[in-house]
């Protein structure tokens, strides 16, 4: 097998990894958000009295509840990100030292699409855990996909990879 053609064997099988990560990722999200849906509307559910607890919120802004209303905005910001992470997922180089940046990939693209399919079904994002300890923004599983893969890529980032293993992102001109 050629060099081309193993490269495309190795890019099919990656985006079919991810393929398959984002939809039951994603699935997962939505699932647990109409949980949240069907069964706290009228009530939380305490899990740690001062602590924890599952409550349902229609957050209609981004983190925090900032920029309210702000629908479209929020729907086309989410489709250039979308967009630049399929790019970047797509530049990453297919060998297993990489593997981390793919599974990061993964879950920012599920936390993104997770949060996009409620702001276009519904106007807004159903939100329901919620650290009552710290009074912490109530927040849900794509949140958590997003804050974990940020977090996951800083460390890597900062103590796995060298600055030059990603000159294969962006290849320097000339």
């Amino acid at each position: 097998m050629n060099n081309t053609a193993l490269r495309n064997k190795k890019n099919g099988i990656s985006m079919l990894f991810l393929f398959f990560a984002v939809l039951i990722l994603t699935i997962l999200d939505q699932w647990t958000k109409q949980l949240a849906a069907r069964s706290l509307k009228e009530q939380p559910i305490v899990l740690i009295k001062g602590v924890f607890e599952l409550t349902y919120l229609e957050n209609r802004g981004a983190a925090f509840g900032l920029f309210q209303n702000q629908r479209i905005v929020f729907l086309l910001i989410t489709l250039v990100v979308i967009v630049v992470i399929l790019f970047l997922y797509w530049r990453i180089p297919k060998n297993r030292r990489f593997f981390p940046l793919r599974i990061i990939g993964a879950g920012l693209l599920s936390g993104a699409i997770g949060n996009m399919i409620d702001r276009y079904f519904y106007g807004y994002v159903i939100d329901f855990f919620y650290f009552s300890l710290i009074d912490f923004p109530v927040f849900n599983v794509a949140d958590i996909y997003v804050t974990v893969s940020m977090a996951a890529l800083i460390v890597l980032w900062l103590f796995y990879y060298k600055e030059e293993e990603f000159d294969s992102l962006f290849p320097k001109k000339g």
